[in-house]
């Protein structure tokens, strides 16, 4: 069976941040010494002029500004790398552009500029409004900057704008933790992403270990913040993402429908898919921003095959993210695989109730979003 071509995207990796929060696992670099920001500028779309061949013609339908804080540069450095990529691909006209912020650097002149530039959607990085929770994380703003930056994107001519909320954090209760929620709706955001604490390898967290909620109180934290977020309005549509009608984020969206994605900068990850080739490649950038600004050596850090036998797992793992029905012919048409490979998971997962089956689609149930993992590895 051949491949088809789905909605491509593009994600930029800005390293550098004010300060390393204790939790991150991200490529991320505290800011000690300056950031060279028009140097990196010229690295990302050099990079990027690497990767065409593997797009060509190809339109984007959104781009990503992650890090890090992207925020960390300046508005006239990101539209230069807007309008960069614009003189490299043709975009849709539409086209989502989402820009990571840490309300700590959220100031209206300089985020006006940014919006000047190209940018439709901000993701403001909050986590918390609670002081002591705050410190804790190693944030750098306070709960009154929090809220200053979300009234301040409110106001700016934007598609969209997303807050970034964390709960199971450090001796956090039920009460707390819907207390911090209750803040964020207050503030309306148009999209909400509502995530659990976890601790990850190779952050301070993790030599460090802080006292987390127990299992019983995180499962009800999420089940009473699910049901305040419904009741504002807020549907949810992936496992931790909430957003008003027509607010969902296009460029998550296609990461989840297996869509392609250049990843341009530090460590950037892509996916692309080559049909001529009946090929998926995965791509990863240089890590070190030393590294990656080598001239000596590029940025290409690896590029791997996506084997026929690995796609049915890579390709639920992100769709079963969502909550959505999944349209059975997308399975073939991003694998290049029949249906028959999967009939005997898909049948197993239909007889444990972790999805069920309708015309034309599968949709994952509750009980398969709660023990998603157990529908996922069925198909490994």
């Amino acid at each position: 069976m051949s491949l088809s071509l789905p909605p491509l995207s593009l994600y930029i990796h800005i390293p550098w941040c004010i300060q390393k929060c204790p939790y991150c696992d991200f490529n991320s670099h505290a800011v000690k010494q300056g950031i060279p920001e028009q140097e990196y500028i010229a690295h990302l779309l050099a990079d990027l002029d690497q990767d065409l061949p593997l797009v060509a013609g190809r339109q984007l339908s959104s781009i990503f500004i992650g890090g890090g804080t992207p925020s960390v540069f300046s508005a006239a450095g990101i539209t230069q790398i807007l309008d960069g990529v614009k003189q490299r691909l043709p975009v849709a006209a539409d086209l989502e552009v989402t820009m990571e912020a840490n309300p700590g650097t959220f100031e209206a002149e300089r985020f006006a500029g940014y919006v000047a530039g190209g940018v439709t959607r901000f993701s403001i990085g909050v986590q918390s409004f609670q002081t002591q929770q705050l410190s804790a994380l190693g944030r750098i703003h306070n709960a009154e900057e929090a809220k200053a930056a979300a009234r301040l994107a409110a106001t700016l001519p934007l598609q969209s704008f997303n807050l970034d909320l964390m709960h199971g954090l450090p001796g956090q209760t039920l009460a707390g933790a819907l207390a911090d929620l209750q803040q964020a709706i207050d503030l309306n955001p148009p999209h909400l992403s509502w995530y659990q604490l976890t601790i990850e390898p190779n952050t301070a967290f993790a030599s460090r270990p802080p006292v987390l909620p127990e299992d019983e109180l995180l499962w009800d934290i999420q089940q009473h913040g699910a049901e305040l977020l419904a009741a504002a309005g807020y549907q949810q549509y992936e496992t931790s993402a909430y957003s008003k009608a027509g607010h969902q984020c296009r460029h998550n969206l296609n990461y989840w429908r297996y869509g392609d994605y250049l990843g341009i900068g530090c460590g950037a990850h892509g996916k692309i898919t080559l049909p001529s080739r009946n090929s998926i490649l995965r791509t990863v950038k240089i890590k070190h921003p030393k590294g990656y600004m080598d001239l000596s050596r590029g940025y290409l850090d690896e590029r791997t095959q996506v084997e026929p036998e690995d796609r049915p797992f890579e390709f639920f793992m992100n769709r079963f993210r969502l909550l959505e029905p999944c349209p059975i012919s997308d399975f073939s048409a991003l694998t290049g695989l029949p249906l028959s490979v999967i009939s005997g998971p898909l049948a197993e997962a239909e007889h444990k109730q972790l999805l069920t089956l309708s015309p034309g689609h599968w949709q994952i149930t509750a009980k398969g979003a709660r023990y998603l993992n157990d529908l996922l590895t069925l198909f490994i």
